[in-house]
């Protein structure tokens, strides 16, 4: 991992390692050089989510930050379930973890897709609605419509609570309620949806009923006929398919891993760090800075950061530092921004790219003044 360039991961697994164990560092290079492959086939628009529990929630999330940057981190969501336990040391253990991250700030996210009624008559300011007969319209829209779900979820049971219909055996199953969800909040109709553990095919079942096109990879080598004898149960594909099912034939199954063609460097992003325990320069060459904004430009087109202003050609922006140099911003490739050059100007040797907006905000010179 540091080899490739990626010396915060390979710095995440060794922390793992020293505070919790070598088991718990060996499971971070496991995840780790997954999580590198789903960075760089992400699109920019897209979402990855990632479950986990209390054992390694905390180590996951350090990586992940150093996979695809703080800064993209949406939400960690909680999701609660309740069942019986006797435990007498501790409070029941009944939540788990899915980390939400996104390749860029311009991730899809459809909220009013995964509305859900309020409880009890309550708003989720707490108020109670006026039920009489001159109820204001608005708000009998606003309860109708239901909210967006808060980061805990304690609607979606698992285990037990999964219904029979759905079951296949696996200790690990999720629910389709939970897939569904996911997918519809962050992708739209026709989008690709890859698991890289697709288990018990529900990621694969949940996409093709909200009309995604999928990808499921797993290392059992049964795999294929758990996704074809689930699609099958679930009405959605058969061997001879039909006018709204599809056929076997047309599910494509491959036991090769795919062969790279994009005649990319070996590393997901270009970036400047050396090997560890060797310093790294202060600054870098112009070869090295056109390979940094060629990646830049690849995850989010012709566009300053600083004004969200598009443009027609390269020639117009210009790398700079997220975190200044000043404030001993890193010479990190997540630490990198593309802006025009009135925004680099504005924004000198003490702005961060926050104050940077805040101030053209101010001055309007944002292309949304809502941004």
């Amino acid at each position: 991992i540091a080899a490739a360039g990626w010396d915060d991961v390979a710095y995440t697994v060794e922390i793992a390692r020293t505070t919790h164990s070598d088991d718990m560092g060996a499971f971070l290079s496991f995840i780790a050089i997954r999580l590198l492959e789903m960075r760089r086939v992400l699109k920019p628009t897209g979402s990855i989510f990632l479950h986990c529990d209390q054992t390694a929630n905390a180590y996951l999330r350090i990586l992940m930050d150093a996979v695809f940057g703080k800064d993209n981190l949406r939400n960690e969501i909680v999701w609660c379930y309740t069942g019986p336990g006797n435990v007498k040391r501790w409070f029941p253990r009944k939540h788990d973890t899915i980390l939400w991250y996104s390749k860029t700030g311009d991730c899809i996210f459809n909220g009013n897709e995964v509305r859900v009624p309020y409880k009890s008559g309550l708003h989720n300011t707490g108020t109670v609605f006026d039920k009489t007969d001159g109820e204001d319209s608005q708000v009998r829209a606003q309860e109708k419509a239901g909210k967006i779900p808060e980061d805990w979820w304690a609607d979606i049971g698992t285990g037990a609570h999964i219904p029979k219909a759905e079951r296949v055996g696996y200790p690990t199953q999720k629910p389709l309620a939970l897939y569904k969800r996911i997918i519809e909040a962050t992708t739209q109709w026709g989008d690709i949806v890859l698991d890289p553990f697709a288990g018990c095919a529900t990621t694969c079942v949940a996409a093709e009923r909200l009309g995604r096109q999928w990808v499921g990879i797993d290392l059992w080598d049964k795999a294929h006929k758990v996704v074809l004898d689930r699609l099958e149960k679930e009405g959605l594909a058969n061997p001879q398919g039909g006018d709204i099912t599809l056929s076997f034939a047309d599910i494509t199954y491959a036991t090769e891993p795919p062969v790279r063609d994009d005649q990319l460097d070996i590393r997901p992003v270009p970036h400047l760090e050396t090997p560890m325990g060797k310093k790294a320069p202060k600054r870098e060459s112009r070869r090295e800075k056109e390979k940094i904004k060629d990646s830049l430009i690849e995850e989010s087109g012709l566009k300053c950061a600083g004004c969200d202003r598009l443009f027609d050609h390269r020639a117009y922006l210009e790398v700079d530092h997220h975190i200044p140099q000043a404030d001993d911003g890193p010479h990190k490739y997540w630490n990198r921004k593309l802006l025009c050059s009135p925004c680099n100007n504005r924004k000198g040797y003490t702005l961060t790219l926050k104050g940077l907006r805040l101030e053209n905000k101010k001055i309007g010179f944002m292309r949304d003044q809502n941004a």
